[in-house]
């Protein structure tokens, strides 16, 4: 194995197998604090300041990043990133084998709010922030997915909302350090979403709002004037970093990094330009900035996000375990094609700029990149984040226009008999999910109570009371459990 160097023990002007970062670090101000920093984070937005950055400018300079973590698993973050000064590698996998190493630098800082809670709010208070991003997951805002309304009951924002509580939610942090802004003559920094959520920034503003109202009627309203909360549309296909990862970067650059990144080649940001105290020249790097960001974000959540839930458990259950190899499958590759050009595109507003047919075959080559290696069980967890607002609302809009859903709801009977826990061969299924202890007892006694699972009204609203949904849900349930996944798709499909 080639002798290995940690990033922070060489200087960057000494690793010639990779692209490193060609500005002065030691001159980056924090001008973006970022929430959540896991692979996606790194993958995208910091690889397009580490962009930014590189190409130069006035201010380019006041837009590094400082990182947060909030939660107790963020600290593997915070461990891997402190000793690095930051630093990271992004490693892209193109279809055809081709490999590109780069070192981002973007990150200047990684603050862990449970080690030190007052820090974290300083850096969000110090006038230099001008934006604070988040990627928290679906999950993170805290929102029910059938009425959108922010829930005040859960535990660590009951905590939260107590008088002198010393924050532990990115909701509690974020309203602390607007509370002192505005005590202390401060604009208000940007609040910018990077989740997959449609209309990310409307439902930031919700729920942090309403957050601010529950805790300081007054700065609440204030937080309404004067505080941005952009939509955006992000995409990069970026899984799990895979255990062989770290050696596999060692042994071509020589570079040890603690917790390198892997992704796909493709990568797109859309976002609306809405913002507070200003904003880096993102443009100038490949992002989409515009006025409305909505036809972008849903067709990437309605085909993209919703097309890797078609694939994820009738995948699984087919014995699939890798997305590029249940996409290598016709009849995979059949369902994905067929749900997208009659249930999903049908909801879809004309996109600016993008031909939907070659959108689809580009998702279609994307899904089967076999470099990148992405699990299906990667998709197949926070399924409950997931399909209510990826795919419910396909169906909603479908069956208010009077359309077909059957592939949809063929769909949802596969995320049913995914989450009874137990495989086409007996075989237990370790099903990811905040909602397991309740759903995989649903799903089970769907078996007799044909509609258990979803009748659940927090998850599916009233579907369960609709016959053009019940109907073909059913079908395609009752003969995943009879024939198999591999059977019904042929049915569905031939």
């Amino acid at each position: 194995m080639t002798e290995t160097v940690e990033l922070q023990q060489k200087s960057l002007s000494e690793i010639d197998s990779v692209a490193t970062p060609t500005y002065d670090r030691e001159r980056l101000r924090t001008g973006i604090v970022h929430v959540g920093v896991g692979g996606f984070h790194r993958a995208h937005q910091a690889m397009y300041l580490d962009r930014l950055l590189v190409e130069g400018g006035p201010d380019s300079l006041d837009w590094g990043i400082c990182g947060v973590g909030v939660r107790p698993a963020d600290a593997g973050m915070r461990d891997a990133l402190g000793p690095q000064d930051g630093l990271f590698t992004l490693t892209l996998k193109h279809p055809d084998g081709a490999i590109e190493t780069s070192v981002i630098g973007s990150i200047g800082e990684f603050l862990f709010a449970p080690d030190d809670p007052e820090r974290v709010i300083e850096k969000l208070a110090d006038p230099d922030t001008r934006i604070v991003s988040l990627t928290v997951t679906e999950g993170g805002y805290n929102f029910s997915p059938s009425t959108g309304e922010f829930d005040a009951t859960a535990p660590d924002v009951v905590a939260d909302l107590a008088d002198g509580a010393v924050p532990v939610t990115v909701f509690g942090l974020v309203t602390e350090a607007l509370r002192r802004r505005r005590e202390r003559g401060v604009e208000s920094f940007t609040v910018m979403s990077c989740d997959n959520i449609q209309g990310n920034g409307h439902m930031a503003h919700s729920v942090f709002l309403a957050f601010a109202r529950l805790k300081n009627p007054g700065l609440a309203d204030w937080i309404s004037e004067h505080t941005a909360f952009p939509n955006s549309m992000v995409d990069r296909i970026t899984p799990a970093t895979p255990p062989e990862l770290r050696a596999e970067v060692a042994d071509r650059t020589g570079i040890d990094d603690r917790w390198p990144v892997v992704a796909e080649p493709f990568t797109q940001w859309v976002l609306e330009d809405s913002f507070s105290m200003g904003r880096p020249r993102l443009e100038d790097v490949g992002v989409q900035v515009v006025d409305d960001v909505t036809p972008y974000e849903l067709m990437k959540l309605r085909l993209l996000n919703a097309g890797h839930q078609a694939l994820c458990y009738f995948g699984y259950l087919m014995g699939y375990r890798f997305v590029h190899e249940a996409t290598a499958d016709p009849l995979i590759a059949t369902l994905l094609r067929r749900y997208m050009a009659s249930e999903g595109r049908p909801t879809l507003a004309p996109v600016p700029g993008v031909d939907l047919d070659e959108y689809t075959e580009t998702l279609i080559e994307r899904f089967g990149n076999p470099a990148i290696a992405d699990t299906i069980a990667r998709l197949c967890q926070d399924s409950s984040d997931r399909i209510p607002k990826w795919l419910i609302p396909v169906i909603r809009e479908r069956l208010a226009a009077g359309g077909d859903v059957t592939l949809a709801a063929a769909v949802v009977a596969s995320w049913t008999r995914y989450a009874e826990g137990v495989d086409e061969n007996g075989d237990a299924i370790s099903v990811v999910d905040p909602l397991a202890d309740r759903l995989v007892p649903l799903a089970r006694r769907s078996r007799t109570d044909t509609l258990a699972f979803v009748s659940d009204r927090s998850l599916f609203g009233d579907l369960a009371d609709d016959d053009r949904f019940t109907g073909p849900y059913l079908a395609a349930l009752g003969t995943l459990r009879r024939d198999g996944a591999r059977a019904t798709l042929e049915g569905l499909l031939g």
